[in-house]
């Protein structure tokens, strides 16, 4: 049940004849795990937040340096040397105090994947890290819960929401683990700083619709982002023949 402060902070959300209180009523009783607390993390976590999200577990084993500030928003320079998770609730805090945090300061390893993700309804991926994307993938895979994966480099990104146990394709169908290799990187090939906060937006988006009900979430897609040319495209993202991880799914 919504106080009548929530319903004027969420009024806004609450004015769509297809989201209305039932949606801001599901929020609320929502819990997210958002894995990397960096450019893609912060405005994520920050719209969650904001949208009325009620329980968000961060999970950031780097703290703040300098070289993040050009387009991690939810960091200042007060806030170098500071755990980025730890650094990233204090500013959620004080977005939203309402929101229930949970702050997790060293990396998430896959032996304690299944126990965190038992304890939520959805999984941001907003790592750098390949082996820890394709473990995340394995985990929700076997949790049941859906995963909204993005990546952002120069200027360029791309998302796909993951959820292979309602159909579809998980993320070892569009990348095998031998790909990372190759991957490129922000610290080496650079970002520029709104490309961060216009994919971390939209994985935000995503999340309020799979939690909501709200809308048509973007499975069995991809969407792939060039904001130098402002092009963007929505691919068709077929489940792979023999995928290791949701091959079993679909046999």
């Amino acid at each position: 049940m919504l106080t009548d402060a929530q319903l004027m902070r969420y009024n806004r959300q609450i004015l769509l004849h297809d989201f209305d209180i039932a949606g801001q009523e599901r929020l609320q009783q929502a819990r997210v795990l958002v894995v990397g607390l960096g450019g893609l993390g912060c405005p994520a976590a920050l719209y969650l937040a904001a949208a009325g999200v009620g329980e968000l577990v961060l999970v950031d084993g780097d703290a703040v340096e300098l070289s993040n500030l050009q387009r991690q928003i939810a960091h200042t320079g007060d806030d170098i040397g500071t755990n980025k998770a730890r650094s990233a609730a204090a500013a959620i805090a004080a977005l939203n105090p309402e929101v229930t945090l949970h702050v997790m300061e060293e990396p998430l390893l896959e032996p304690a994947m299944a126990a965190v993700l038992s304890r939520v309804d959805l999984v941001l991926d907003a790592t750098d890290n390949y082996p820890v994307r394709f473990a995340l993938n394995r985990a929700c895979i076997a949790a049941g819960v859906p995963l909204v994966s993005a990546a952002a480099v120069r200027s360029e990104g791309q998302l796909a929401v993951f959820d292979p146990t309602r159909g579809g394709p998980c993320y070892a169908c569009l990348y095998t683990e031998g790909d990372a290799d190759t991957a490129l990187s922000c610290s080496e090939s650079g970002v520029l700083a709104p490309l961060v906060g216009v994919i971390g937006s939209l994985q935000a988006m995503e999340a309020l619709k799979l939690l909501s009900g709200y809308g048509e979430a973007l499975r069995g897609r991809l969407l792939v982002i060039d904001l130098r040319s402002v092009e963007f495209r929505a691919l068709a993202l077929p489940v792979r023949a023999n995928c290791p991880a949701c091959g079993h799914l679909h046999n």
